[in-house]
């Protein structure tokens, strides 16, 4: 009898145990930030709303006009076009590493479009880490807004993708070029 009353309080036990880890999980995962929620202009200072883009995933790149990897725009632009559908492209101009994306949002806009025929959507200037980060770069390199990685950005060019509800997939460093299979395989 002894017996079968310490097995009950001991399933008991274990079934609380149980039950507030998953409690606590969830409560976990509703209290991650949404990628949506987050506000952010293009380049020509017009809000894009990243609502507008559930269903597709994203490729966030922070991008340079003055980079040993600006050339990779060009890869992008194709990646762009390959994948419309299904993808939404958004290169962010950062002037962080090495002062390489120095100029106004009309010299950036001419500087892509003439240079690389970017069509993809370009946003405002921002700063990707330290002290005036912009939230979207918050949320991409944080575990606990984004759920699933911490990252730093350290270069020009480095790339995270979104899928197509919001969540994180993964992130690329700027070596890894638009149209390498470890991201066109998980497009």
């Amino acid at each position: 009898m002894k017996r079968s009353i310490a097995l009950a309080v001991l399933i008991t036990v274990l079934c609380l145990v149980v039950l507030s880890f998953m409690e606590n999980k969830k409560t976990d995962s509703q209290s991650l930030e949404s990628l949506y929620d987050i506000e952010i202009n293009s380049l020509s200072g017009e809000a894009i709303n990243l609502n507008d883009f559930k269903g597709k995933k994203i490729l966030f790149v922070n991008v340079a006009s003055e980079c040993g990897f600006t050339p990779q725009y060009e890869d992008l632009q194709t990646l762009y076009e390959n994948y419309k559908d299904k993808l939404v492209v958004i290169g962010i101009p950062c002037n962080q590493f090495g002062k390489q994306e120095p100029g106004s949002a009309d010299e950036i806009n001419t500087f892509c479009q003439v240079n690389y025929g970017v069509t993809f959507f370009l946003t405002e200037k921002v700063d990707v880490k330290g002290d005036h980060q912009h939230p979207l770069y918050a949320w991409l390199t944080e575990k606990v807004k984004n759920g699933v990685k911490n990252s730093k950005v350290k270069w020009n060019f480095q790339k995270y993708l979104v899928d197509e509800n919001g969540e994180l997939i993964d992130y690329f460093l700027s070596i890894t070029g638009p149209l390498n299979s470890k991201i066109t395989d998980l497009i």
